[in-house]
């Protein structure tokens, strides 16, 4: 069946207010959108930040009456939308176009990301099968891509491995996959965690994966320490990650714009000897090994 989809200009201040009513109104599903092309780099832990200029669209049945759903917009709305535009959607099987999207891919010279539904392109090769489920981290962003690459050419036979803010926990299970010995996971989305432990179970690997979130994490020392978050948190969390590696052991960092890498570096040079940054697009990646 057809859609009615409507959108609404809207601010970060009154985008949530706008998207309560319209799910109130009837809406079957509301998506936030940046209306103005504001990057939004370094939200804080926990925090879900808006785009200044955003754009709020909702989806109805195709038969809901337009004029009626602005007229109460307009009645409880304060204010009421400046400007509003409505359109009709084909039906399409939704929880199967972005499935359409995600292909097997090859990192490095060993490794394929596969999805869950998808058979394995080389059966020989070492094969991770993900379901992104309720958190991202599929291996498409440059950032993950730098990650997965180091790793597939790391020797991580018989290491322990930490992967910090794991996502849908495909860096430790590429790890694991890789040779490593266990993993431990963390982040602070309990979703991602729940991700994790479908995907490891998945591949097989969910007995030598542990997940935590960050206030519940053992002060452990790891062999490798995995961070694939953001530039910001990075450099704020530099003490915690490098106290989480052993001396000798390895740092791999991502999440981080080329114009950002300077920052990080400082952070982390005094106790890492650092590798030259590697660069993916606009993404790098910064690596190294604790210094005793």
């Amino acid at each position: 069946m057809p859609w009615l989809q409507l959108h609404i200009p809207s601010t970060a201040d009154h985008a949530e207010a706008v998207e309560d009513m319209l799910l109130a109104l009837g809406a079957s599903a509301v998506t936030l959108a940046d209306g103005a092309d504001q990057p939004l780099f370094e939200p804080p832990p926990g925090a879900t930040p808006l785009w200044r200029e955003t754009i709020v669209s909702a989806l109805f049945e195709a038969d809901a009456d337009g004029e009626a759903i602005i007229k109460a917009l307009n009645e409880h709305l304060d204010p009421p939308p400046a400007d509003y535009r409505f359109e009709q959607v084909a039906d399409q099987a939704w929880e199967r176009a972005w499935m359409d999207d995600f292909k097997p891919m090859p990192f490095g010279e060993r490794l394929w990301i596969v999805p869950s539904w998808a058979e394995a392109p080389d059966a020989g090769a070492v094969n991770l099968k993900l379901d992104p489920g309720l958190a991202f981290g599929t291996g498409t962003h440059e950032t993950t891509a730098l990650c997965l690459n180091w790793l597939d050419g790391a020797d991580l036979a018989g290491k322990s491995v930490l992967d910090f803010g794991c996502g849908s926990g495909v860096l430790a299970i590429a790890a694991l996959l890789l040779g490593a010995e266990y993993a431990v996971a963390t982040d602070i989305d309990p979703q991602a965690l729940l991700a994790t432990r479908e995907n490891a179970r998945l591949n097989g690997v969910g007995d030598r994966l542990t997940c935590f979130l960050p206030e519940d994490m053992p002060a452990a020392h790891f062999d490798v320490v995995l961070a694939n978050i953001l530039a910001g948190p990075l450099v704020e969390l530099a003490p915690q990650l490098i106290n989480h590696c052993r001396p000798g052991g390895r740092i791999v960092l991502s999440g981080i714009l080329a114009e950002q890498a300077g920052n990080v570096v400082a952070a982390y040079q005094p106790q890492v000897e650092l590798n030259p940054v590697a660069v993916r697009g606009d993404w790098t990646r910064v690596d190294g090994t604790r210094k005793a």
